[in-house]
């Protein structure tokens, strides 16, 4: 199943199916469906993850008792897209880095014999289409695609074979870094260095923009391959605006596959229902480009995975922070 959040007429965060393309709203799957009260789509996806062992099951049933009582399809553009887990609904951020050996290439890094990870906080996470902001500071904004895994169940010192049974399934996820202040050296100018760890590059507000696809865990398989690709989208005062090609990676070049990285994380950290991990991102990024390419205010970046969707977001500067404070 491919599960899709959205925002409903009323401003309120839910959940549907995807169904060839379109949407069976949250409300179709409660009124012709006849949705266990247990599963409640006003909720969020995140709140049922791990909530009754069936609940995949049970979503299922009732997208077909839907279907057959005639229940309407929307297009997607009918309703605003959220987070597939929103900030209140995902737990803990673990992202690993260099897992794409060509990625470790191009920064003259070589791979590592163990997984390499960081964190982020949910503070970071927005949805398709809002906007993400340049802090105060930076000017070296880049991008990375990333296929995000969520946790379904309490995960603690777990086999690579068992590492499966533990995935609820998978999201698209953008990394976004400020490479100057994770202390890249084309992206310093003279006399300049980086913070000597990643918490403000990879962690500061907006910096994991997430699709609204929840691509359930036999739906996609990361092992056989499924194409990364993200995009460079010029602003009005750079260009055109034509999408510029930036990544093109595979799942399938991992250095260390889904069951090797909850099985490797679950030794010391204990994984819950909703935690997130970002796996890694391929070559391609700007930093890495001769000459580096960042981007601007006014851009847009595209993050695609082959079988899950997509997430797009405009680049704010801090000066035009929307967000109201509080």
């Amino acid at each position: 199943m491919r599960l899709y959040a959205y925002y409903d007429r009323s401003g309120d965060e839910r959940f549907g199916v995807l169904v060839g393309g379109r949407l069976l709203t949250g409300s179709q799957l409660e009124k012709r469906g006849r949705l266990h009260p247990a599963i409640d789509t006003h909720m969020g996806l995140g709140f049922q993850i791990g909530f009754e062992d069936d609940w995949l099951g049970e979503l299922r049933r009732a997208t077909k008792r839907a279907l057959k009582a005639g229940a309407p399809l929307l297009d997607l553009d009918q309703r605003r897209p959220a987070a597939a887990l929103n900030q209140i609904q995902a737990g803990k951020v673990v992202c690993v880095g260099l897992n794409y050996g060509d990625h470790a290439r191009e920064g003259g890094r070589a791979t590592p014999d163990r997984p390499m990870l960081f964190s982020k906080f949910t503070n970071a996470i927005v949805g398709d289409g809002d906007p993400v902001i340049r802090p105060e500071g930076t000017r070296a904004l880049d991008l990375e695609v990333e296929l995000g895994v969520v946790i379904g169940a309490v995960t603690r010192r777990v086999t690579p074979d068992e590492a499966p049974d533990h995935v609820a399934g998978y999201v698209v996820l953008n990394d976004v870094s400020a490479r100057d202040w994770q202390g890249n050296a084309a992206a310093l100018r003279e006399g300049e260095r980086g913070d000597g760890q990643w918490l403000r590059a990879k962690g500061s507000d907006t910096f994991l923009p997430m699709g609204p696809v929840f691509a359930t865990a036999d739906e996609v398989d990361p092992r056989a391959g499924l194409a990364l690709r993200s995009w460079r989208i010029p602003g009005a005062g750079d260009g055109p605006g034509t999408p510029v090609p930036m990544q093109d990676g595979n799942t399938a070049d991992m250095l260390y596959d889904v069951p090797a990285l909850v099985s490797f994380i679950s030794r010391t950290i204990t994984l819950e229902p909703g935690d997130l991990i970002a796996t890694g991102t391929p070559a391609g990024v700007g930093v890495f480009r001769d000459p580096p390419v960042f981007l601007e205010p006014g851009d847009r970046m595209r993050c695609e995975i082959e079988g899950i969707g997509v997430v797009e977001n405009p680049i704010v500067d801090w000066t035009e922070d929307p967000r109201p404070l509080p």
